[in-house]
């Protein structure tokens, strides 16, 4: 699996929100550099387990979709016997 990559604007928003809970949770200040190590850590080892888990719901809801679009189709049949 490719490495997940984040815009200059993604990765400081969060950065800044794994320092925030750092800060907040863990009443622990860690620096820009640490953040972005964890950051590193969890988008290679965690990340896709996140990722998976969106594939799946998004086979979920286009399965219905499909079932949906399935039922309208056999809805369109015309009878064939008299």
């Amino acid at each position: 699996m490719e490495e997940i990559e984040f815009t200059k604007e993604e990765k400081d928003a969060i950065v800044a929100k794994i320092k925030g809970y750092f800060e907040s949770e863990l009443d622990q200040e860690i620096g820009q550099f640490d953040a972005e190590f964890l950051l590193g850590f969890f988008s290679q080892e965690i990340g896709p387990y996140f990722y998976n888990k969106g594939l799946f719901d998004a086979r979920v809801v286009l399965q219905t979709y499909l079932d949906n679009i399935d039922e309208g189709l056999y809805g369109l049949e015309k009878p064939t016997e008299k």
